[in-house]
């Protein structure tokens, strides 16, 4: 009797172990290792949240979460595979796009969050309301291309009537351009640098050391809800692998909900993987610069396109196929249906419905 005891119980043992080792797969997912790019961005909390509050566990998924430096080594590591997804900044998704990368926008993980700083210098005695854009007439700017930095930067001076040009002397202002916004901001330590871009947190980091803010985009009426980064994956990937993305897409859902519920320990997350003063993360994430929130932003990104092409980053083509919220829409309402009252999914379903329906054209 003992003996027939052991064996169920060994049985049974077993069977938890192998469930517990093939997980996602038992749930129906294509595959369970799941490799995510990400940037030195506290606006990137909702993979920080899901990987440490066990979203991604939740959901039957091994992540594995890697900074990158910059956008194209994002798209790199998508194109080559290495990456199942990456937080890839809304502009050079749509330029690595046009140039025929096949590359897809599913999801969204920061809106606004980016802007310029100047050395006080510039500024010596003016008030925060008397600093605006045109304080960089005759200055050297650092910044990043393809970036909606870059881009919100070219549509601020052309709308106050500067010029600009890479040649220095040309022009009413000088651009700069760095590999990466890390890069730009170090180069406004030396003396050739007057003013700088910056995304979280680096504008907290700015003001902790002295600079002086130019404009926060969530600030500025041009850039009212602009999307930044997206979630971005390699095209072939979300079609083959439906079920993979909508547990990662949950994941991170809840993961939403948690920043909304619980302030103190998401900070906590970010600052595992952002090391920088609780207090900067505080400002970054809770301050009202930044938003990190997973809808796809569709009707936005498709309107920042525009602006893309207006401004010369690339020639006209067609996102339409490039631009997926299914998975976002199932998953949503997989965890709807689910927490039938939950007032934080019900919310994002309100934001889904009216940020994401745009006319049946082309574009």
């Amino acid at each position: 009797m003992k003996k027939k005891i052991f064996t169920a119980l060994s049985v049974a043992a077993f069977i938890a172990w192998s469930c517990t080792l093939t997980g996602a797969s038992a749930a129906g997912l294509e595959q369970t290792k799941f490799n995510l790019g990400h940037l030195n961005s506290t606006a990137h909390l909702l993979a920080f949240v899901a990987a440490e509050e066990g979203f991604f566990k939740e959901e039957g998924l091994d992540a594995t979460l890697t900074q990158f430096a910059s956008a194209g080594e994002l798209a790199a590591g998508l194109t080559t595979k290495k990456l199942d997804a990456a937080f890839i900044g809304s502009v050079p998704a749509i330029t690595f796009q046009s140039q025929g990368q096949p590359l897809t926008i599913f999801g969204g993980a920061m809106t606004n969050g980016h802007g310029y700083v100047v050395k006080q210098k510039f500024v010596e005695g003016k008030s925060d309301d008397e600093i605006d854009i045109t304080v960089l007439k005759g200055l050297r700017v650092a910044t990043t291309k393809p970036s909606v930095q870059d881009l919100e930067l070219q549509i601020l001076l052309t709308n106050a009537g500067l010029s600009y040009s890479t040649e220095k002397g040309k022009a009413d202002v000088t651009i700069v351009y760095f590999d990466s916004q890390r890069d730009a901001y170090n180069a406004i330590l030396g003396a050739e640098i007057d003013a700088v871009s910056v995304y979280s947190p680096y504008a907290s980091r700015a003001i902790s050391e002295g600079y002086r803010v130019i404009y926060y985009c969530s600030q500025q009426k041009e850039f009212l809800n602009q999307p930044c980064c997206r979630q971005v994956a390699e095209s072939s990937a979300l079609t083959a692998k439906p079920e993979t993305y909508k547990a990662f897409e949950r994941a991170l859902i809840k993961a939403y909900k948690f920043s909304q519920e619980n302030r103190e320990k998401t900070i906590d997350d970010v600052a595992k993987y952002i090391q920088i003063d609780r207090k900067l993360i505080e400002t970054e994430v809770y301050g009202g610069y930044a938003q990190s929130v997973p809808d796809p932003d569709k009707v936005a990104t498709v309107a920042l396109k525009s602006s893309v092409v207006q401004f010369g980053y690339t020639k006209n083509y067609d996102m339409e196929p490039l631009y997926n919220t299914s998975i976002y829409e199932a998953a949503l309402r997989s965890l709807i249906k689910e927490n039938p009252g939950d007032k934080v999914y019900a919310e994002l379903l309100t934001r889904f419905e009216k940020s994401n329906v745009l006319a049946k054209r082309r574009f």
